[in-house]
């Protein structure tokens, strides 16, 4: 059987690739495989995270518009049933585990407070002053994901019951608070690439 044929499939055989390139001697990873582990799952669950709010801005929001002004069309409500709810899920726990591993890195290579000081304290360094700009935009987009717009999502998908009014209000809260978390993605991942590349922004 083909294990790219499911998902499921695909996902062992990524993660066997994975385990694979791992097991490398120790001294190929530069000495310190957990922050290799620590790195590899704050990654993939960034790219999971930002991946999913980039698919909501550039192609679930304009999609719906499109199907709410298509009379006689479809509708979108075969999206906001069923894709919605579970890409919102899997947006959500993507930035539980991003934001995690990313305090787990900075705990474990003692940068933590250097960070989240920008760098600022005594002893403090160029490279702390850059994830730091990134830790902090990524707490403030951790924050707008389950503070602001996972709360109004619910009203929107009608999890929880709103009056037409609660759900307009809603709609307008999280989509701001999403297309701040698409402007804020930008300079975040510039700050996470610079650090360790020189600590260019």
């Amino acid at each position: 059987m083909n294990p790219l044929s499911t998902i499921k499939g695909t996902l062992i055989s990524g993660l066997l690739i994975a385990i694979a390139i791992a097991l490398l001697p120790i001294e190929v990873m530069g000495g310190r495989p957990e922050l290799s582990i620590i790195v590899w799952v704050h990654v993939l669950a960034g790219i999971t995270w930002i991946g999913i709010l980039y698919y909501f801005n550039f192609v679930q929001v304009p999609a719906l518009a499109e199907a709410a002004s298509d009379e006689g069309g479809p509708g979108g409500s075969g999206i906001t049933k069923y894709v919605a709810p579970k890409a919102l899920l899997w947006f959500r726990w993507g930035a539980v585990v991003t934001w995690l591993s990313g305090a787990a890195y900075l705990l474990r290579n003692g940068d933590f407070i250097g960070a989240f000081t920008l760098g600022a304290m005594e002893g403090g360094t160029a490279y702390q002053t850059t994830i730091g700009i990134g830790a902090w935009l990524g707490t403030i987009m951790f924050f707008n994901v389950w503070v602001l717009i996972w709360p109004n999502q619910k009203k929107v998908l009608g999890i929880v019951e709103a009056s037409a009014e609660e759900i307009a209000k809603a709609r307008k809260v999280a989509g701001l608070a999403s297309r701040t978390n698409t402007m804020l993605s930008l300079p975040l991942i510039m700050s996470m690439i610079g650090a360790h590349h020189g600590y260019l922004m």
